[in-house]
């Protein structure tokens, strides 16, 4: 049964074939005919087969009739929030670690600005996410009504598309259009705006099969005379390296990746967002490079003679100072986003297309050319390779009696848990480098992080986001006792759903980067980075109905540890770690990537020494950092 004549509004450049499987009928005695559903019923039942088994939510006025709807299904499982940013993170959370998009529901007015900041977010990480808004009556729309905002102006700059349904009509295609550009091409966040009245309005419910938009074709398939180039330049290069992104995990490349550098024995050089798309302990991998990443995967980077980009976009905290950045190499980029190419450098050979179906051409490609084995082309290039890894190791001194090292609590932590293949969540500050650092990801869709927009508060709810898709694995949540408090609230949500996340607060009273950059750069004024009064975070824990645990001593960590994963119900461990502990290595703003600050300058550390309590407090209380 085709679609009725007249259904749908046909938009400039979009066709919609239904799906004739979608159509619901009943029977009378006068025979056959359609039902009509309510907006909320037809959302309901476009989720059901866009196959939704989560949505992140926080109920309001106008969207209460989509949650009465929700209420009344089984199929859909409603993850009550308690604040529109966690529902946000939530969804990225789950959109990370299962690769599909994820789902969040606000309402009008303050719960779509509170969703924003994760909207941001998804849209600088290439996170698939639909986001759902409601809004006041479309007669109202304009007016100036209660808890009324103009959803779409405050969208548009960090989503990939947003909607506005304006007739129930329009409803079902819209959300399959929001689900096809979320997840296709370059991933990210879709927001689709319901007003009141279009939730409750009904229509005749004909869930389309696909669809197809003029003017957005994502070109997956690399060119041909490209990829042969970037094959030659590949067989050829002496120091080449393999600079790889987020772009590699969202493909799902990671074993054509895994392949590709087997073959050309090529090291590895991931970015922040980049993490476990190749094995971490594997012999070529270099680690995360960028302004914390580590020595090594900076040198390689900088004196390399081909740079083959997958899925990475050269971001100022990978290449430092543009104008010096790979001085002697050849660029070789491959995204499906091609705004992303040349975007921030130079690139000799761009393929726009796919990163996995690009890889299995170009090892094809290789497979047939290579002549003899690459490594003895690329002994020097490792050798050298070797001696910059044994001249800068990542290093630290935790003495037994002496203050907790938050490397060291990472470190016991990998190797605890290590063969439990977790997922890891971070929020964003130091205790986020240390753990990219000392946290080597063995899969991809195992690393979640706040990248591009770098947001405090993220950690948390995004690790329930990936423990609600996966009750049975096991969710850490690396944190700092400044990012934790930022959302802190879901903790309840935690309980109340059952998702036994374990946050790991590494707790120096600090916002610890900040003040490491006020100790490098600003003379050591602390300058509201000194926190002063944190809570007793076991006690929080134990005030939601949580379990809190706290580790005082080195000797005590991994006893505390152990019994946080033995405990199947949401934990906080409570670490405190020396305040003035700095990472290294680091390039500072507007560095070269080949200038790093490997260790605290003289001063700083005579100025350290022996201190294991956190300084008194700055009278300046401006954030100058």
């Amino acid at each position: 049964m085709g679609a009725v004549p007249g259904l749908f509004e046909m938009r400039p450049g979009v066709s919609r074939s239904p799906d004739s499987s979608a159509r619901f009928l009943f029977g009378g005695r006068g025979g056959g005919s359609v039902m009509k559903l309510t907006g909320a019923e037809i959302l309901i039942e476009c989720l059901k087969r866009e196959g939704v088994k989560t949505i992140f939510a926080l109920p309001g006025g106008v969207v209460l009739k989509i949650f009465d709807m929700l209420h009344q299904q089984k199929e859909i499982d409603v993850v009550l929030t308690r604040h529109e940013q966690g529902a946000g993170h939530m969804a990225e959370g789950y959109a990370k670690a299962t690769g599909k998009a994820g789902v969040c529901l606000v309402t009008s007015g303050p719960g779509m600005t509170n969703v924003i900041t994760a909207l941001a977010d998804a849209y600088m990480d290439s996170v698939p996410l639909v986001c759902f808004s409601g809004q006041v009556p479309t007669s109202l729309i304009g007016n100036d009504a209660f808890q009324e905002a103009d959803n779409m102006g405050l969208s548009r700059p960090c989503t990939k598309y947003n909607f506005l349904v304006k007739d129930v009509k329009d409803l079902a295609v819209t959300i399959k259009e929001a689900f096809y550009i979320a997840t296709t091409g370059r991933p990210g966040p879709v927001l689709v705006d319901i007003p009141k009245d279009v939730s409750m309005d009904k229509a005749e419910f004909v869930y389309p099969s696909s669809i197809s938009i003029r003017s957005y074709n994502p070109v997956y398939e690399g060119n041909k005379w490209q990829i042969k180039q970037a094959a030659e330049a590949m067989t050829k290069a002496k120091k080449p390296v393999l600079y790889v992104g987020g772009g590699v995990i969202f493909s799902g490349a990671s074993q054509e990746l895994l392949e590709l550098a087997e073959l050309t024995h090529m090291p590895v050089d991931m970015t922040l967002m980049g993490l476990g798309a190749f094995p971490g302990e594997h012999p070529q991998s270099m680690g995360m490079l960028g302004m914390h990443g580590t020595y090594w995967a900076n040198m390689v980077m900088h004196y390399s003679d081909l740079v083959v980009a997958i899925g990475a976009r050269f971001d100022d905290r990978v290449t430092g100072k543009v104008s010096e950045f790979c001085p002697h190499a050849k660029v070789i980029h491959i995204d499906i986003d091609p705004t992303s190419i040349r975007k921030n450098v130079n690139v000799d050979i761009p393929i726009v297309g796919d990163c996995k179906l690009v890889l299995r051409e170009l090892i094809q490609i290789l497979r047939a050319t290579v002549n003899g084995d690459q490594r003895e082309l690329r002994k020097p290039w490792w050798d050298q390779i070797r001696e910059w890894q044994q001249a800068n190791p990542l290093a630290y001194q935790q003495e037994a009696d002496g203050p907790i090292k938050p490397q060291h609590v990472i470190s016991r932590l990998y190797d605890l848990t290590k063969d439990r293949d977790p997922i890891v969540s971070t929020d964003v500050g130091q205790h986020q480098m240390w753990a990219a650092q000392y946290f080597k990801l063995a899969k991809p869709n195992r690393w979640l992080t706040s990248g591009g927009l770098g947001t405090m508060g993220f950690g948390f709810p995004a690790a329930m986001g990936a423990q609600a898709a996966f009750p049975g694995r096991l969710v850490l949540c690396i944190a700092g006792d400044g990012s934790i408090q930022m959302n802190m609230q879901e903790m309840a949500t935690a309980v109340v759903h059952k998702l036994p996340v374990k946050i790991i607060i590494l707790n120096n009273r600090f916002h610890g980067m900040v003040r490491q950059w006020q100790d490098l750069f600003y003379e050591g004024r602390y300058a509201s980075s000194y926190l002063e009064t944190t809570p007793d975070f076991v006690k929080l824990a134990e005030a939601y109905g949580a379990v809190g645990l706290r580790a005082s001593k080195p000797s005590e960590i991994d006893d505390v540890l152990k019994e946080a994963i033995a405990v199947n119900k949401p934990v906080i461990v409570d670490v405190p770690t020396y305040p003035y502990e700095n990472v290294y290595p680091m390039i500072p703003a507007g560095g070269c990537n080949h200038e790093m600050i490997l260790e605290d300058p003289p001063a700083l550390k005579s100025k350290q020494s022996g201190t294991g309590q956190v300084a008194p407090k700055d009278s300046d209380t401006i954030l100058t950092a």
